[in-house]
């Protein structure tokens, strides 16, 4: 007689009897599909686009380079124009806004000389007049955290080179008290200031120097290398901005001796970029949105194309649906803070850089970067057991962007909607968490996850977008 063996699907009842007596167990983690989506997933896995679209997204998205070609004010390569602010996330109103995006905002304000104390900008934006908000999605452009940007700040550009399409983020200004964390006092506009009359123009001419040469910054070649010296490209890019420091800072000395430019202030750009070990972020997440971008609009795609927030609102784009938000409430993370703060001081999720796990590194690479679990609040093993778990609900994996320690597999790579309905797992995304009260700055960082029903709504236009084109072919 063959000897029994019993395969567990989370009854573990009945598994645990079993194996007392001596039983083999195989415990398979297995969730019935999101309460209320069975009949939208029947409807969107029979669509006979879906296949065939979601290898052409993904294709698509993974083959993308990106290249960083210019550093420039907002106002040039954006066209912003002045009392236009970008934010990240979803849209939103000045009513709707949480603590750090309207600390930023107000802060932002002060340093367009909108007003000359940051706490006047409240009754502005109140006001509406003269002044709108718009997401940075809309504008080819992504920001960390509040991800407000104004005419005036200088942007990194990232170039596809097969294709020219272009993508855009700020400056990286730091930790601590900074505008990004919604923190506005005089601190934070004396070094943006800094940054716009100083750091943006030295890094402009080295970026130029090198694209002008032939040889411009391979951000995607970067992102490749730093993934295997233990970051992951979200909360931890201490060896990408190193990296960084090596390709840019020659050209830097070199074109700012020839400009004249004082040697204190060349000192003063270097020793800011490598002391801030977060540099780096603000151009792996436009890398990420410039290869995203690729694969939006292919009809029967279920891939996601953008996950973000504003501190209120968690949205998602999917490239099925065109640039429709499926948006819910943003969550709290859980993980570390900061000082004498905790739970009660941190604002719900907020900002961009869930680019970087909608491209699949940041929390989906969790597993390449050991040294940043403790940051977080988490374990090895809990790593290890992320990036596994994140590719039940991807499409692919990415062929340049691998994991040593998981026998150098690429990195789960395409969210599917179909797929996290389906299962019930949802992105793992590591970020930062901002206080709740404007002016406050960073609390801590952590871990956070969407809120499950926006993947359910996304899932039920695609539905509908599935019975509308049979209707039409009928």
């Amino acid at each position: 007689m063959t000897n029994p063996s019993l395969v567990s699907t989370g009854t573990d009842l009945l598994a645990d009897a079993a194996a007392d007596q001596a039983v083999p167990v195989t415990r398979v983690d297995w969730h019935p599909p999101m309460g209320g989506t069975a009949a939208d997933l029947a409807t969107v896995a029979t669509d006979p686009l879906r296949r065939a679209a979601n290898e052409r997204a993904l294709a698509a998205m993974l083959d993308v380079t990106a290249t960083l070609v210019d550093v420039a004010p907002a106002s040039e390569v954006l066209g912003l124009a002045p009392g236009e602010f970008l934010h990240a996330g979803p849209p939103i109103t000045w009513e709707r806004a949480s603590g750090p995006l309207r600390g930023a905002l107000m802060g932002g304000a002060a340093l367009e000389g909108l007003v000359t104390d940051p706490e006047d900008a409240a009754a502005l934006f109140a006001s509406g007049s003269s002044v709108s908000l718009e997401p940075c999605h809309h504008r080819g452009a992504v920001g960390p955290m509040a991800g407000v940007v104004t005419p005036g700040m200088w942007m990194f550009v990232i170039e596809d080179p097969a294709t020219g399409r272009r993508a855009h983020c700020s400056l990286n200004e730091g930790l601590g008290k900074v505008l990004r964390y919604g923190a506005y006092g005089p601190e934070v506009i004396r070094r943006l200031r800094w940054m716009g009359d100083v750091l943006g123009p030295l890094l402009r001419g080295a970026v130029r120097a090198r694209r002008d040469a032939g040889e411009p910054v391979d951000v995607t070649g970067v992102l490749t290398q730093m993934l295997q010296m233990g970051d992951e490209a979200h909360n931890r890019n201490r060896a990408g901005t190193l990296m960084l420091l090596r390709d840019l800072g020659p050209d830097l000395v070199a074109t700012a001796a020839a400009a004249g430019v004082p040697s204190t202030d060349v000192a003063e750009a270097l020793r800011f970029v490598g002391g801030n070990d977060h540099f780096f972020l603000n151009l792996a997440m436009p890398a990420c949105k410039l290869a995203l971008d690729a694969a939006r609009d292919v009809d029967g795609s279920t891939m996601v194309v953008a996950m973000a927030r504003n501190g209120t609102d968690f949205g998602i784009q999917v490239s099925g649906t065109g640039d429709e938000w499926f948006t819910g409430p943003a969550q709290l993370a859980d993980g570390l803070f900061l000082g004498d703060y905790g739970p009660a001081d941190a604002n719900p999720d907020i900002g961009d850089s869930a680019i970087t796990e909608t491209a699949g590194i940041g929390g989906f690479a969790m597993a390449t970067a050991p040294a940043i679990v403790r940051f977080v609040g988490g374990t090895v093993p809990d790593a290890l057991a992320t990036t596994r778990r994140m590719r039940e609900i991807t499409l692919g994996e990415s062929r340049r962007w691998t994991v040593p320690i998981l026998e150098f597999a690429g990195v789960p790579s395409g969210i599917d909607v179909t797929r996290v309905c389906r299962t019930g797992i949802l992105p793992q995304i590591n970020t930062g968490m901002a206080g709740r009260v404007a002016g406050v700055g960073q609390v801590g960082a952590g871990l956070v996850t969407p809120p499950a029903e926006i993947f359910a709504k996304a899932l039920t236009r695609l539905a509908e977008r599935t019975v509308l084109r049979r209707g039409a072919a009928a």
